[in-house]
């Protein structure tokens, strides 16, 4: 595997050995003569719609203040000690969306999106810690990074921000265009602007065990299958009225150890869970869609290309795409695992793929999951 300037000319592998989950890395010249990919006003505009998901954050004599969006008024670019936060933008810029999939030397299946925060002079969000990995990408300007591997994670009470309440900082570094600095879950950090600046956040997904277990419930509901109903032909007259009989309780505990579920019933959940979109997220299909054959005919010559919002993963035969789930057959999935691992089909490609996946590809391009070209 190849190094990569991205990671300071190391390999992904090495990487994930030495730092991912583990400490720190500062990576000079990351992306060497890196220029904001969205200008001030177009990122502005994102954070007016009520489908961005947006947090304006100012801190006023020392006093936070957090507003979330849609965000149709700001200070003004003078004033010092405010930040703007836009969520997914990846979601409504090509390039953002390019950007954010040169981290895929991760699972798409863990990566999360691309947050921009545009401060002014003295801006932060007060020293905090994320409980995921990130990628700081200085985009415009400069801001002074101070972090701790500290224990104490303890917060300040009565704020609209989770700030921490200790912080010590043990390294600080100024990070200039594009310089990054990766760090991994539960790492305090303390970001300042001198002068404005931009920042990309490369984010990444780490759900609770606690929010998989409750979906994973939601979603086998629809599965089970216990037939019959509680009976007791042989029940005893009660004593006490109000206590449960144990029989009763051994006869129900006897029926839901019944409820079983294997590593089929996981991946699918799974898939589908980590594919469904985000509940912001809307697809919107071509306002005068193509006829199938003219489609079929486009698609020839033209290729195909996952929307920036499509997320789709695969596990064996199985296929899912914004939470959706089917099982294929070993052809379709050779077509199937090029589309979701490319994000793209060239018109070649669309000549192995049956009739089945043909009429799929041409359902997803009327609902805007994917689009020709």
């Amino acid at each position: 595997m190849k190094k990569l300037q991205l990671l300071g000319n190391i390999t992904p592998a090495q990487f994930l050995r030495d730092y991912w989950h583990k400490k720190p890395l500062l990576i000079r010249g990351a992306i060497p003569g890196f220029k904001p990919l969205l200008k001030f006003e177009r990122l502005a505009d994102l954070a007016t719609k009520n489908f961005v998901e947006s947090r304006l954050v100012t801190q006023i004599d020392g006093e936070w203040n957090m507003q979330h969006g849609p965000l149709t008024e700001l200070p003004p670019r003078t004033q010092p000690n405010w930040t703007m936060l836009v969520q997914g933008v990846n979601l409504y810029d090509e390039k953002a969306d390019d950007l954010l999939r040169q981290f895929r030397f991760l699972p798409d299946a863990r990566l999360d999106d691309l947050m921009i925060s545009y401060a002014t002079d003295g801006a932060g969000v007060g020293p905090h810690f994320d409980s995921y990995d990130v990628f700081l990408l200085q985009a415009h300007g400069k801001r002074r990074w101070k972090i701790s591997a500290q224990e104490d994670l303890s917060l300040v009470e009565g704020l609209p921000l989770k700030i921490l309440s200790n912080f010590t900082p043990e390294e600080e570094f100024v990070l200039e265009p594009g310089d990054m600095l990766y760090l991994p879950p539960h790492y305090a950090h303390d970001g300042i602007a001198e002068g404005e600046c931009m920042t990309y956040s490369i984010g990444f997904r780490s759900p609770s065990f606690q929010e998989l277990g409750e979906a994973f419930l939601q979603f086998m509901a629809d599965s089970i299958d216990l037939p019959g109903r509680y009976a007791d032909p042989d029940i005893q007259p009660a004593k006490n009225p109000a206590e449960i009989p144990r029989e009763m309780l051994a006869t129900i505990t006897e029926e839901l150890n019944k409820v079983r579920w294997d590593e089929e019933d996981v991946t699918i959940f799974f898939g589908e869970y980590m594919s469904e979109p985000k509940h912001n997220v809307f697809f919107t299909g071509p306002s005068k869609p193509l006829t199938v054959g003219r489609f079929m005919e486009s698609a020839a010559k033209k290729g195909l290309k996952l929307s920036a919002k499509t997320l789709m993963l695969y596990r064996g035969k199985h296929v899912f795409i914004n939470g959706e789930s089917f099982a294929v057959s070993r052809a379709d999935k050779v077509v199937l695992d090029v589309l979701a691992n490319e994000r793209r089909l060239d018109g070649a490609a669309l000549e192995q793929a049956s009739d089945d996946v043909l009429e799929a590809l041409y359902t997803w391009y009327q609902d805007g999951w994917i689009e020709l070209g």
